[in-house]
């Protein structure tokens, strides 16, 4: 991974790490998120459904824990270029990906309701992957020049 995916990557964690932070606070305290629009109150009946909790602790926990890994991994990066660190990072956003996946199907089908700060969650895992699987091929030096014969 390029330095600049690093920091792409250092800077997407950090969002999730202050989303899910936002959701844990309110999670723990019992508090509301502050998310209704036009009396919309997605936020409150995914908070408050079954699915909100696995083991007994809050969902935002887990990503709290997903994106605060990845972050601490990523800067580890930034200082020594590990290919086995990569890989790893690569593991932890395609896990990240299938749950923020799992939880939206959940939020669709099950929930009847959607939650703004799970759907920002979810669009930076995928960002998260999208950046960190990104290939671009290497340009061949040798390819313009014409066969001669």
């Amino acid at each position: 991974m390029t330095r600049i995916r690093r920091l792409i990557v250092l800077l997407l964690s950090f969002f999730g790490i202050a989303d899910t932070t936002y959701l844990t606070q309110h999670a723990l305290s019992g508090t509301p998120t502050v998310c209704s629009i036009n009396g919309y109150d997605g936020c409150r009946i995914v908070a408050q459904s079954v699915y909100s909790h696995l083991f007994g602790i809050p969902l935002s926990v887990y990503g709290f824990l997903f994106y605060a890994f990845l972050f601490i991994l990523t800067a580890i990066t930034i200082v020594w270029v590990y290919s086995f660190v990569d890989k790893v990072i690569q593991a932890i956003a395609i896990i990240g990906v299938l749950a923020s996946t799992i939880f939206m199907w959940i939020e669709a089908t099950l929930i009847h309701a959607f939650c703004m700060y799970c759907i920002f969650s979810a669009v930076l895992t995928v960002l998260i992957v999208l950046v960190v699987f990104w290939y671009k091929k290497p340009v061949d030096p040798l390819s313009n020049i014409p066969n001669v014969k």
